[in-house]
């Protein structure tokens, strides 16, 4: 693609001409998916993402800066890889697409799993409840004569 082409509309890629990620990077963003799900950052990650895909080469080349840095504080054998994915904004979506998946399905385990309290619930004081919806009134004491 020339320099041209990346400025001028109708530029960009059909999508038969895009790469397909390969197993490793499925991975890697399955990964960071269920991490970023796991620890209840849905919503942040998805709008960082969105507003931050104009700027993913950038944003990759900044990773290539940082690399030191990181590689000295955490052991992460993925970082190359995961830098490369970045540089291409069709990754970008596929991930955004895969942190949804696993939030939907983490949603849904969690509605089961809510659904499935409310049943033991319903089922521990079921004996307690009254038969009748309706309240009765208290009955007054017999020793007590009613007023006139």
């Amino acid at each position: 693609m020339s320099f041209k082409d990346f400025f001028l509309p109708g530029g960009e890629k059909k999508a038969d001409d895009q790469p397909q990620p390969t197993e490793r990077e499925e991975e890697i963003m399955t990964k960071l998916a269920t991490k970023v799900v796991e620890w209840k950052m849905t919503v942040p990650a998805i709008l960082f993402l969105e507003s931050v895909k104009p700027l993913n080469f950038i944003g990759a080349q900044m990773m290539v800066f940082f690399e030191p840095f990181v590689q000295t504080i955490f052991d992460f054998r993925d970082y190359d890889t995961f830098r490369g994915m970045m540089e291409r904004r069709e990754n970008v979506e596929r991930l955004l697409v895969k942190i949804e998946e696993v939030d939907a399905v983490a949603l849904q385990k969690e509605k089961a799993a809510r659904a499935a309290r409310q049943g033991e619930r319903r089922g521990l004081f079921s004996r307690f409840r009254r038969k009748s919806s309706r309240r009765q009134p208290p009955l007054p004491p017999e020793n007590i004569p009613p007023r006139s």
